[in-house]
């Protein structure tokens, strides 16, 4: 069974292409062009499910058409869109097994996020780079928290554990 620990989203699926079950992805990382994985892991009803990929063609800079194994026609490509697509640290290089060294913050999709004063934050659930300051979009029973995305208040991360610690500035967390 695959556990969320070894693994780190590295985009999403959108909308079919075609009828013979391709589908669009957008990638925030491309780690899967660089290295080889036989296998690509999505979330389907509350359990991380390996899929095998027969082959993707790069549609833009940011999109590729991906063609995976058992999925060959429309109504079943329409099943995984908007699942965040997951790739096992196992087959990543070296560089991507340490998210910092990398600009790539949508890494942390999932990390659970705890604060020096404040203790448990809640779990990242997006990362927004829409503008030059970007910000994690934390969420813990409801509620949310934005949080800038600095290295400076970054104390330590664990990615085995998929946990983040971190020391804000006071007050922030009330914004």
């Amino acid at each position: 069974m695959i556990s969320k620990s070894e693994v780190f989203p590295i985009g999403k699926f959108y909308k079919p292409h075609g009828i013979s079950g391709e589908i669009s992805f957008g990638f925030t990382n491309d780690t899967f062009d660089r290295t080889e994985s036989p296998y690509w892991v999505l979330e389907m009803d509350g359990i991380l499910v390996p899929f095998f990929v027969e082959s993707y063609r790069f549609r833009s800079e940011e999109t590729a058409l991906v063609r995976l194994e058992g999925v060959e026609s429309e109504a079943q490509a329409k099943e995984l869109f908007n699942k965040v697509v997951y790739y096992p640290f196992k087959y990543a290089e070296e560089d991507d097994e340490d998210p910092t060294e990398d600009d790539n913050w949508n890494t942390f999709v999932g990390f659970k996020v705890y604060d020096v004063m404040a203790g448990y934050l809640g779990e990242v659930e997006e990362v927004d780079d829409s503008t030059l300051n970007v910000l994690f979009k934390i969420i813990n029973e409801g509620r949310e928290i934005l949080m800038p995305v600095a290295e400076e208040f970054i104390t330590d991360i664990n990615t085995q554990k998929r946990e983040m610690h971190v020391h804000l500035p006071e007050g922030l967390i009330e914004l």
